[in-house]
């Protein structure tokens, strides 16, 4: 080295420091004045975000009136994936959220915390609930507030939301869809759909807002904007509920079927027949090789791969198939392709038809059926199985950093991802968040999460549901 030059030093020290954990950096950075400068490097420690979490804009150090060094960020990140892991208590806070005087039939995020941009130092997440009492509940999960609630109408049957505009979206027992503002609670429109709503799926297409429906009399209804006007109405199986309503990730696929037929499969429908319908032409779709559907998902990080359970003979008889779905277009027509990749017998020894099934990047499975949690390679490896409630799992979450299980034993089961060196991804069992006294609740029946909150809703042994919120903080 020449000491004439000392930026040179600095640079090798640098590189050097490359190599270090990040406790290895923080000891370093004590040796003297000259190591302490090289490991305060903004760089340095921003390398080590983007190697932990992949993604990390300047947007997560703060506001245009705060920011904070790339070094605070990272550890107080770390801190807070600490107690997220371990769940001590002290590191989270839990409250109760009463007010429903019926069944909670759904959940949702209206303003969450993302993985992708994480909020360390103001963190507040607003969470929507649907009740069978005929309202639509905002609530800040923090602070264990109500914000708003809508007027009573019939009985709630589902509820979506979009978090980009701020908007929730609600389906009741007679049919009717409605929009909400999210910030006031006012309704924002209306459609009456012919029958009752079973599943809604809320998405956008190419700076577009849509919203499908699907209908006890087997139909997919389509609406657009905030005015909710009709695009198209589907026939995808006729006399039965549409309770699977998928989309695509790149958004040219909606995926829909019924879990209530042995007989009857699913169905791909090119988004396009939905969205802009032809007059003068069907609907572009075509039927998936999996009858007796009980679950699907698509595969989040490919364009258009969806995993399929479905019988195969006896109602215990699993299988789980892979199909790619594809457009073909020639000179005078297109066509659908769905090319199945993979299929496997799955060791469900259950004859439950309550399966759950979710996708995590593009080689992970998340199953869960009566008491027991598979995880499965898209390839049909047993990765991880875990038999850790005492009675049903009712709902699962999977999200880049754990996988959260609900269960009728009024518990919650945290899971968390982890790269082992033989099998790749998979789950280490972590803690139980518990919901409280058997003697009011009978059990947990829905849980959502964001980055840094869990809540989950109880049924009330008196019909009143209550929604319990988990909150971690840095």
């Amino acid at each position: 080295m020449d000491l004439h030059h000392p930026h040179l030093i600095d640079d090798c020290l640098i590189h050097i420091f490359t190599f270090l954990t990040e406790e290895d950096l923080i000891n370093a950075s004590s040796v003297c004045k000259d190591w302490h400068e090289a490991a305060e490097t903004p760089w340095l420690w921003r390398r080590m975000c983007l190697q932990r979490w992949s993604f990390c804009g300047s947007a997560v150090l703060g506001s245009e009136h705060v920011t904070h060094s790339w070094k605070r960020y990272f550890l107080r990140r770390c801190h807070l994936e600490m107690k997220m892991t371990k769940g001590h208590s002290g590191g989270y806070s839990c409250k109760s959220l009463r007010g429903h005087t019926g069944r909670v039939v759904g959940l949702v995020y209206l303003q969450g915390n993302s993985a992708q941009l994480p909020r360390l130092w103001n963190s507040s997440a607003t969470v929507c609930s649907a009740s069978a009492d005929g309202t639509v509940r905002a609530w800040n999960i923090q602070r264990g507030e109500l914000l708003w609630c809508s007027p009573v109408q019939s009985p709630l049957t589902g509820i979506v939301s979009d978090e980009q505009r701020e908007v929730v979206i609600t389906a009741d027992s007679s049919g009717l869809i409605k929009t909400w503002h999210g910030q006031s609670g006012q309704e924002v429109a209306s459609f009456p759909t012919a029958s009752h709503a079973h599943s809604l799926l809320q998405y956008n297409v190419n700076g577009n807002w849509f919203l499908s429906v699907g209908t006890s009399q087997g139909s997919v209804c389509t609406l657009a904007d905030s005015a909710l006007t009709k695009r198209s109405s589907v026939m995808v199986c006729d006399t039965f509920e549409v309770n699977i309503l998928l989309v695509s990730p790149d958004k040219k696929w909606i995926a829909a079927g019924t879990k209530d037929s042995s007989d009857c499969s699913p169905k791909v429908i090119h988004t396009e027949s939905l969205t802009s319908p032809s007059e003068n032409e069907d609907p572009l779709c075509r039927w998936v090789p999996a009858a007796g559907c009980q679950a699907a998902v698509f595969i989040p990080t490919q364009p258009a791969r969806l995993a399929i359970i479905h019988r195969n003979g006896g109602p215990n008889n699993k299988v789980l198939s892979v199909f790619d779905v594809r457009l073909k277009k020639t000179k005078y027509k297109s066509e659908i392709q769905v090319q199945q990749v993979e299929s496997f017998s799955l060791m469900l020894d259950t004859s439950s038809s309550n399966i759950l099934l979710e996708a995590k990047d593009s080689n992970c499975l998340v199953l869960a059926a009566d008491r027991t949690l598979w995880v499965y390679s898209l390839k049909g490896a047993l990765l991880a199985s875990f038999e850790e409630h005492t009675m049903p799992i009712s709902s699962i979450c999977v999200d880049s950093f754990r996988v959260v299980t609900a269960s009728q034993d009024l518990s919650l089961r945290v899971l968390t991802w982890r790269n082992d060196r033989d099998r790749g991804l998979t789950l280490e069992s972590r803690y139980h968040l518990l919901g409280g006294s058997h003697t009011m609740s009978r059990g947990f029946a829905h849980v959502a999460c964001d980055y840094s909150s869990i809540v989950a809703s109880a049924e009330g042994k008196d019909g009143k549901d209550v929604l319990k919120a988990y909150s971690f903080t840095s």
